[in-house]
């Protein structure tokens, strides 16, 4: 065996921080002091090498000198810490309006698991596989999120299965709060053509008519100012997976994969002062 010398590149606030919130946990399960393998420290420590580096569990738990099933209990701990501290919809989108968002954007991605046999019945009555994304090409769960116009993102969804279309997820878990939004915070939403009809306050481009004509010119200049607001909301995802690799490709049970994008989304916050 080598032993080597790394550097978790984290601050150590975040450390802290949910170091805090585990010690809060384990008071509150009355869990004896010194009856843990690791300290509350450690034991953060431990989940965010798994966030930030996506590092096998069983490595990570040799690593720290602990069993791989106590590893992976201690990675659940983490990640249902975290969860509880996201965002709920409606502060977030209070939130919004009070540091003067003129606008949110919407967007959905599949974020990538493995392969469940839970099955589905599509729109055309065929038995198809729930878990995965035809459009996406991929098995994964279906996961909302709304971004400030700067692309950061505010607040994400539970997860819906892969094969879910993006505007029918977005009518369990969004729109409501979206039409409240706009008709008590006047506060808009920008979406893709993929939540075409979602309603009111939801801002999508013109399609071009199915008779071929082209569209004139305050559809093209509507569409062309719209795509230039709302591709800045793209970097929303693009930030989570960047900073926090678990999140490409997941290993556990696509039903908890909104706990896991909910805990990095609270990383998220705390790292860019956005958390209160």
């Amino acid at each position: 065996m080598i032993a080597y010398r790394a550097i978790l590149d984290v601050p150590r606030e975040l450390a802290w921080f949910l170091s805090r919130l585990l010690h809060a946990e384990r008071r509150e399960r009355g869990t004896r002091r010194g009856s843990r393998a690791l300290t509350c420290f450690r034991q953060a420590v431990f989940g965010l090498r798994w966030f930030r580096d996506n590092r096998d569990v069983a490595a990570l738990a040799r690593d720290h000198r602990i069993s791989r099933a106590t590893g992976y209990r201690y990675l659940t701990e983490v990640i249902e810490v975290l969860a509880a501290q996201a965002p709920d919809l409606h502060d977030a989108l209070c939130q919004a309006k009070a540091y003067g968002a003129p606008h949110l954007v919407l967007d959905g991605t599949v974020f990538s698991t493995d392969r469940l046999g839970e099955k589905t019945t599509s729109v055309k009555g065929e038995q198809i596989d729930a878990w995965y994304s035809g459009k996406a090409r991929k098995s994964g769960g279906n996961v909302q999120a709304l971004m400030d116009p700067d692309g950061f993102p505010l607040w994400v969804s539970e997860v819906e299965p892969g094969s879910v279309h993006d505007l029918t997820a977005a009518r369990d878990q969004v729109l409501g709060a979206l039409y409240w939004a706009a008709s008590r915070l006047d506060l808009s939403t920008l979406a893709d053509p993929g939540y075409e009809g979602a309603g009111i306050g939801v801002h999508t481009p013109i399609k071009q008519p199915a008779n071929g004509r082209a569209l004139d010119a305050d559809a093209r200049t509507y569409n062309a100012l719209l795509r230039s607001l709302r591709c800045l909301g793209e970097r929303g995802f693009a930030l989570l997976t960047g900073r926090w690799r678990s999140l490409r490709h997941l290993t556990t049970s696509p039903r908890r994969i909104d706990d896991i994008v909910q805990a990095a989304l609270v990383l998220t916050h705390f790292e860019h002062g956005r958390l209160t």
